[in-house]
């Protein structure tokens, strides 16, 4: 039996407990991040700044005090599993973050999936929810509400110790499953810190003869302290009905606005004490910002939580983030932000919508890229307690050769199993595939006249993909080169069988040098390698290859660290023309420049190829 405390009230579901009564602890994993993208910064800003190429995410306290943001700091975007992520945050972050929204999937029946535009025109597909995101709705409800209380007493405990002890949090519900999470938070936050149950109406939706209309959320507001709290009341009063507006009619001598109620002076305070019943409307299909998310909150909604809960250079954080709503309004409001989201294409959406923010301040796009691999390779392999490399690593590479449909060889150097006539080579979990290391593995398939290799990998030096496919060819050998996507990282995806190794895409691009100094970027072509796996509803609605294309940037002086974006074109739903040339990039001197082209596709998935340009 459980070992409960019998002198407080606790709520019990199955999984909470392990078999001898003690409680499951929450994981916590503390891994490095990775700094992919730097947004709305250039690498000459950065080193004027004396800021280091490769930031870290932890260079952020050191500005002068009173600065609203700190020198250094910059805001973070990050794509993961918001649990290794927080638990990643706790060393540095600890009592740090002043606010945290979190809106998470509170509805079993759910369809995540959502509008996209294609191309130049209107025309729209449905977009799925991918596996991983498939990945996430499992573990979120695989198991009723059991696995949905797991999943959100986890993080809970770990959002409380991320937060300040001014701190506060707003988790959103659907009016069906607020009553067990007020249980669960009162256990982790305690009953005495639970300040508000906002009733979030939205009115005129959902009718129904049969009962009273479902037409509200529940927002829980919870304070980290007991006894201190942000709360700015003059920030978010409720408008005076037009009755009342117009019977301030009188200034006194300072200019202020007052009525005479029972003899005496009442003055105008701008609004009247703000309920906790928000009449606010949904989003609606045609709002400029709507971004296709069928479970995206409004900005209003969330206009009203920041500026309640949170001042200005505070930090905010939204670990089921989506669209990224939490974040461009935290980024209006100036308060510094931290968002996650484990769906890629949530990213990319967030990436675009921030970077329409008007003077939007620099922000990261973050992983935790290899380091999250490596600990999954040590959970799912085991340790390498002989420091030899052997054990994990021959269990590793029999486990993608079987999801490959592969079989292992032995005696090679290079190459590690055989696919029908196709030799297959592995890349590591924690190093890109290199040059160095295609070349290798081609050479050891020449010597065995083998004419198919098969390359197999996580990340890839940059640049390789023309130069290799062809100097493979002068060897008699022809090269693929297949991503290991992260879904092979997911039990429950690997159990369904929906693994799928894609070919790289690859883009062809034209660099040209009209005057001194100067460089422009067109883009020629873009491939993405088996169109059959792409379903036929976008497939049809494709007319050329750039309709594949949502977002292409350029950094113009790649350095082989962060990407830093020094310019950028997209599709919005409000413009869907994409430009196929950049604008003259400027060089301050004559050289041999790296130009690193990403480009990110309808689906979210980003492809990275660089250049040597030389500049006079």
């Amino acid at each position: 039996m459980p070992k409960i405390d019998i002198t407080k009230t606790e709520l019990v579901w199955p999984g909470k407990y392990n078999d001898d009564g003690t409680r499951k602890e929450v994981p916590r994993v503390s891994l490095p991040f990775q700094v992919i993208e730097t947004i709305n910064e250039s690498r000459a800003t950065r080193e004027a700044n004396k800021l280091p190429l490769q930031p870290s995410l932890f260079d952020i306290y050191e500005g002068k005090e009173g600065d609203t943001f700190e020198e250094g700091w910059q805001n973070k975007l990050i794509w993961g599993d918001n649990l290794l992520v927080m638990g990643s945050l706790l060393e540095k972050f600890a009592g740090k973050i002043d606010l945290i929204y979190i809106d998470p999937p509170f509805a079993t029946g759910a369809d995540f999936s959502f509008s996209a535009p294609i191309g130049d025109g209107e025309l729209e597909v449905t977009k799925e929810q991918s596996i991983i995101e498939e990945k996430a709705y499992r573990d979120t409800w695989g198991g009723g509400l059991s696995s949905y209380m797991s999943m959100l007493s986890q993080r809970l405990t770990l959002l409380r110790e991320l937060l300040s002890d001014k701190g506060s949090i707003y988790v959103h519900l659907g009016w069906d499953i607020s009553n067990y999470v007020v249980g669960l938070m009162n256990e982790i936050f305690g009953e005495d810190c639970l300040q508000n149950i906002v009733v979030y109406n939205y009115g005129k939706f959902r009718h129904s003869k049969d009962r009273w209309k479902r037409d509200f959320d529940l927002i829980l507001f919870y304070s980290k302290n007991p006894t201190a709290w942000t709360f700015n009341h003059d920030e978010v009063l409720d408008e005076y009905q037009e009755k009342t507006e117009i019977r301030f009619d009188k200034v006194d001598e300072e200019g202020k606005r007052y009525k005479i109620l029972k003899g005496r002076r009442v003055y105008y305070q701008g609004g009247v004490t703000p309920s906790s019943v928000w009449r606010l409307s949904n989003l609606q299909i045609n709002a400029v910002e709507y971004l296709g998310y069928p479970t995206q909150k409004t900005e209003e909604v969330l206009t009203k939580v920041i500026k309640a809960s949170s001042n200005p250079g505070d930090l905010v954080a939204d670990f089921f983030c989506g669209s990224g709503t939490t974040l461009a309004v935290a980024e209006k409001l100036d308060r510094r932000w931290i968002g996650c989201d484990l769906g890629r294409f949530a990213i990319h959406t967030a990436r675009k919508r921030l970077l329409e923010v008007e003077n939007c301040k620099p922000f990261e796009i973050l992983n935790l890229g290899k380091y999250e691999r490596r600990y999954w390779q040590v959970a799912t392999f085991g340790e390498d307690l002989d420091d030899d490399g052997q054990i994990a690593l021959s269990e590793y590479l029999a486990f993608i050769l079987k999801l490959y449909g592969a079989q292992p060889v032995s005696g090679l150097a290079h190459l590690h199993g055989k696919k029908g006539k196709a030799i297959v080579h592995i890349g590591a979990v924690d190093a890109p595939v290199t040059i160095d290391e295609i070349n290798l593995a081609i050479d050891e398939g020449a010597k065995l006249k083998q004419s198919d290799l098969h390359m197999l990998g996580w990340e890839w030096e940059m640049g390789l993909y023309d130069l290799m496919v062809a100097e493979a060819k002068k060897k008699g050998v022809k090269l693929l080169l297949l991503q290991i996507p992260r879904e092979v990282m997911e039990q429950q995806a690997v159990d369904k069988g929906d693994i799928q190794f894609f070919e790289l895409a690859y883009l062809e691009v034209e660099i040209k040098t009209p005057k001194k100094l100067a460089a422009t970027v067109t883009l020629k072509d873009f491939v993405i390698p088996n169109t059959e796996l792409i379903p036929d509803e976008v497939r049809s609605k494709v007319k050329k290859w750039s309709d594949y294309i949502d977002y292409w940037a350029v950094d113009w002086d790649f350095q082989n660290d962060t990407f830093m974006q020094g310019w950028v074109t997209y599709r919005t739903r409000k413009d869907r023309t994409l430009a196929l040339t950049s604008d003259p990039h400027l060089y301050e001197k004559p050289g041999k420049y790296r130009v690193l082209i990403k480009v990110v596709d309808i689906f979210g998935n980003d492809t990275s190829q660089a250049f040597e340009v030389q500049v006079r």
